[in-house]
């Protein structure tokens, strides 16, 4: 590819822009991307992933190594020498090789003159790895490699289990498939991908839910440009299963984007009267509108605050609701390591806030007798048993039912799942019946 830049300096950037910038991932990488040589693409997201998941513990080594911190300025020349670091200790990348081709990236910031300064920064890692490595152990933000009030409420919350929950943060996420029963059966699915030369194991909560021994591009996926598979987390995939929709039943799905849940009821159930996707931000409900396309379902869908029930809401009631509430997110920071830069403690109160609004705001389109499934992807009781207990107190017509899941751990109310190594990312359920 002419004109092609280094994957270590692409790298920089995409890890300053989360850090200088307060951009998400996601929004950074995909322009940086494009101007990677599609043979290093893979490296890139590696660099940029690795070195954003072990942050914390980077940037404490960093301060170990230098006699004094580098100036704000110099923000993208900190994030490379970061992603050296990442190269060195996690990767299998010679040390030669990470070390030359990283101080080779530093002109690329116009910074030259640092090269100095890289090269022996990375040399006296590598030279004094053991005793740094030592040093770090003795502080719980680097061992763990999270922000310290994250650090604190996940060992407030989970005690003994958080070490588990920790260590699963840090790991790569599984890559897991959502297989399609009304148009093919998971060992029809699990013999195709055997055949395309790729490996997987049945899920254990989800009987939709396929994981491969390892990530590949989409493309590759038998059957899922015809939408016979779409890429889901399995612990996602009990969305649909525990709402349980039935024939004839109206649904609703709020804060809907990107759309696998609402594509996975509709899979599960195409006897549906209707299901409604709404979601505030216009520009995400495409991305619903395009999974409901390729997987060749159809729904209504409202770019919508699901708060302002006159903006959208025809005083029909809903048989059944999913809300997939937003939240911190602590449950998926192994696909999202971003996070733990991008959140503050301060962001979990309002967010425990506006949950609870949106079951106020919800509750009255529910039917009678009806079933509202509420949802979130973090681990802080904050913004789960918490926001639903406070809710039952006021709502007397309100009662949970039960949800038996497999390897969820105690919870108040609801059902908790903790991220785990290989296994489901972290989600929270609890199921209200309207009397």
């Amino acid at each position: 590819m002419k004109g092609a830049q280094s994957p270590r300096l692409l790298a920089a950037l995409a890890v300053a822009g989360v850090v200088q910038q307060g951009q998400s991932l996601g929004t950074v990488l995909p322009p940086l991307e494009a101007r990677c040589a599609p043979r290093d693409r893979a490296l890139l997201l590696e660099l940029s992933y690795g070195t954003l998941r072990w942050y914390p513990r980077l940037d404490r080594l960093l301060g170990l190594l230098l006699d004094r911190p580098l100036k704000p300025r110099q923000a993208k020349l900190k994030a490379l020498l970061l992603v050296g670091f990442h190269q060195l200790l996690n990767l299998r990348i010679p040390p030669h090789a990470a070390i030359h081709e990283t101080v080779a990236a530093v002109t690329g910031l116009g910074e030259p003159h640092a090269k100095g300064l890289v090269n022996g920064v990375l040399r006296n890692l590598d030279r004094h790895r053991d005793r740094l490595l030592q040093q770090l152990d003795d502080d719980p933000v680097a061992a763990t490699a999270h922000p310290a009030w994250l650090l604190a409420l996940l060992r407030e919350a989970w005690g003994d289990a958080s070490d588990h929950l920790l260590a699963a943060n840090n790991g790569h996420p599984p890559f897991t498939l959502r297989v399609n029963l009304q148009r093919i059966s998971r060992a029809q699915c699990l013999q195709r991908l055997v055949e395309a030369g790729l490996e997987g194991v049945p899920g254990t909560l989800a009987d939709s839910a396929i994981t491969l021994q390892s990530a590949c591009p989409v493309s590759q996926l038998p059957g899922f440009e015809q939408g016979l598979v779409s890429v889901q987390d399995e612990a996602a995939q009990l969305a649909a299963i525990l709402l349980d929709p039935q024939p004839g039943e109206r649904l609703l799905v709020a804060c809907a984007a990107p759309g696998g849940k609402s594509a996975a009821l509709l899979e599960r159930q195409p006897g549906l009267a209707e299901l409604v996707a709404i979601d505030i931000d216009a520009a995400r409900l495409q991305q619903v509108r395009d999974t409901l396309q390729r997987c060749a379902l159809d729904a209504t869908l409202m770019a919508a605050d699901a708060l302002d029930l006159a903006s959208w809401w025809d005083g029909r009631p809903f048989d059944r609701i999913l809300l997939d509430a937003p939240c911190s997110a602590t449950g998926v920071i192994r696909r999202h390591p971003d996070i733990k830069l991008l959140r503050r403690e301060s962001d979990i109160a309002p967010l425990a806030a506006r949950q609870r609004a949106l079951l106020e705001a919800l509750w009255p389109t529910l039917a009678s007798g009806g079933r509202l499934l509420y949802a979130t992807c973090s681990v802080l009781p904050a913004e789960n048993a918490a926001v639903v207990a406070d809710f039952l107190v006021d709502h007397a017509d309100a009662r949970t039912a039960p949800l038996p899941i497999t390897g969820s751990v105690a919870s108040a109310i609801g059902c908790q799942l903790l991220p785990t190594p290989g296994g489901p990312d972290g989600f929270y359920y609890a199921l209200l019946e309207k009397r």
